[in-house]
């Protein structure tokens, strides 16, 4: 593996301080557009089922220009390059971040450190396959004998969200009965409303923890068990039993599911060169292909291999991650945009926004270089969103009228609703939400210039609480449908987008030690709330930590 490869720095390129000078320009998206018929054609491109219209952000030719200038000033394509055949791009914890392998099909070859990766990907697969066929067809039996009709994936981070925001997407394809739940949150809130309903006879249990140590994914695992267990003295059920034929686990660390009780035929590998937040992909998305079934868990992952081509090989004018990834970094570095929100039109997206959340900042909040050094320029915005139509409602006031500049990311399907079945009213339904997505943008960017049948509005607005600014970037995706494989493509766009940016920060986006510092001080104060012992606090931790004991 590639060891300590320096790149070049983009914040060192003349193409750097060519746009810290095109940023202090008064950018008008109105003006824009008023000067160039063209625009919306000459900044829009297409890859597989994935449209882009970026005219609505605040670029023109020059800034495009030198955006691309940008991207090749850091080596952006030799990073890419280094990023799909597995070198050492994860320099901080001195590894590979090799997602990309994941969905690499069963022809292709790829040698790393002398691991057959394709082999070893695929041979997980082939068991992913096996273990969701036994759950799908009945087969895969409890303790007392039934068959499972329920299947609960406890993990929290990448080993919830993914699963879970694809297993929303995707649940009109679901082609069986059983059912898929999902138990992220460490104070039980979801498991105890969750086990008030479930048979314990009857339900599965997926364990999803790369290292298997999380704190959050093993007390709720252990909860699970007791539950199962009180049960199973009631019907002559043993522990080994539970364990073997209730629990599933998906770990890099075989030791600790070993240790854990997880029957070795029912452990599931991961790699250390997998993030928790790249892992849909892998065994983690197991929860999915039980409930769309192994064919449908294919195509979801060769329609991220075929964005992965379009990355690696599309020119950089063209190449939809490359100009999301420089346009976020125009937006957030050098105009100072530091908040973006995605808005998907489509409810069945509606976990979309927080998998994004956990992706991008997780990923690229960072304040020092891949070489240690401090940063004295913005990374990473804030980026939260909703489902579009329940945003308009809530805080689509604040991008209209509030203070701040957000950019945005509306992202929609085209068709719905059309198929054999055809519901008139559902179709009618899609359109008006397209449409609302549709003008949404248009206001954001034109504000009270934006009128009907394409005219200008140039007069003056007197009553001052109807003023809208406008002038709020945004960029609109377009999906010709929602599939398996157009849903792989999204993601892995999103993935890829944030390489582009961590490319131009020159930040490491596949390590998180801003998480490790709050896990280790829990275990701390949890110590401490079970034992007498003071003054190893700040005064105000101290007092909560009285005020707990009092009431406790």
């Amino acid at each position: 593996m590639e060891k300590d490869k320096r790149y070049h720095c983009a914040r060192q390129s003349k193409y750097w301080q060519q746009l810290q000078k095109l940023a202090m320009r008064s950018w008008s998206l109105a003006s824009l557009f008023e000067k160039d018929d063209t625009r919306a054609a000459r900044f829009s491109t297409q890859a597989g089922s994935l449209y882009m219209d970026y005219s609505k952000q605040c670029v023109d030719e020059e800034v495009l220009v030198s955006l691309l200038g940008l991207a090749d000033s850091c080596d952006l394509s030799e990073r890419i390059d280094a990023l799909m055949q597995g070198a050492m791009v994860n320099t901080s914890e001195s590894r590979a971040a090799l997602h990309t392998a994941l969905r690499l099909p069963e022809t292709a070859s790829l040698q790393v450190d002398d691991q057959d990766v394709v082999s070893d990907v695929h041979y997980s697969l082939a068991q992913v396959a096996r273990m969701s066929e036994r759950i799908r067809s009945g087969t895969w039996r409890g303790f007392s004998g039934k068959a499972v009709t329920d299947v609960v994936n406890i993990g929290v981070g990448g080993s919830d969200l993914g699963p879970l925001m694809a297993k929303t997407a995707l649940d009109e394809w679901a082609d069986t009965s059983v059912n898929v739940h999902f138990v992220s949150n460490m104070d039980g809130t979801q498991l105890d409303n969750l086990l008030k309903y479930l048979k314990p006879e009857t339900t599965l249990f997926i364990i999803s923890s790369k290292s298997f140590g999380t704190v959050d994914t093993l007390s709720n695992a252990k909860t699970a068990l007791s539950w199962l267990l009180a049960t199973a003295k009631l019907r002559s059920g043993t522990e080994d039993s539970v364990l073997r034929r209730h629990f599933i686990g998906i770990s890099a660390n075989n030791e600790k599911m070993n240790a854990w009780g997880i029957h070795p035929e029912h452990q599931l590998q991961l790699w250390d060169w997998v993030g928790g937040r790249f892992s849909l992909w892998s065994a983690i998305g197991l929860a999915i292909a039980v409930r769309i079934g192994m064919a449908g868990f294919k195509e979801l992952l060769s329609g991220a291999h075929n964005m992965d081509t379009h990355f690696a090989e599309a020119d950089f004018a063209d190449n939809i991650p490359v100009l999301l990834g420089l346009l976020a970094v125009w937006n957030s570095t050098f105009l100072q945009v530091n908040a973006h929100t995605v808005l998907p039109y489509d409810g069945r997206l509606s976990y979309l926004p927080s998998y994004l959340t956990q992706l991008e900042m997780e990923s690229n909040g960072k304040s020092v270089t891949l070489h240690g050094e401090r940063i004295d320029y913005d990374t990473c915005p804030i980026l939260w969103g909703e489902i579009g139509s329940n945003a308009q409602h809530a805080f689509y006031q604040l991008l209209h009228q509030g203070t701040q500049q957000v950019s945005c990311d509306f992202i929609a399907c085209v068709r719905r609703y059309d198929g054999p079945l055809k519901n008139t009213s559902l179709q009618q339904q899609h359109e008006l939400s397209l449409a609302n997505c549709l003008a949404q943008s248009r206001v954001l960017a034109f504000g009270n210039r934006a009128v009907a049948d394409g005219k200008v509005d140039t007069g003056v607005v007197t009553d001052k609480c109807k003023f809208y600014r406008g002038n709020q970037p945004s960029t609109t995706l377009l999906i010709d449908e929602l599939t398996p494989y157009s849903l792989g493509s999204l993601i892995a766009l999103y993935e890829h987008k944030v390489y582009v940016m961590a490319s131009i920060w020159d930040v490491n986006p596949f390590d998180q030690w801003g998480v490790e510092m709050g896990k280790q001080m829990a275990d701390s104060v949890h110590h401490a709330m079970q034992h007498e012992r003071k003054g190893r606090f700040d005064k105000s931790t101290e007092q909560l930590l009285q005020h707990i004991k009092q009431l406790s």
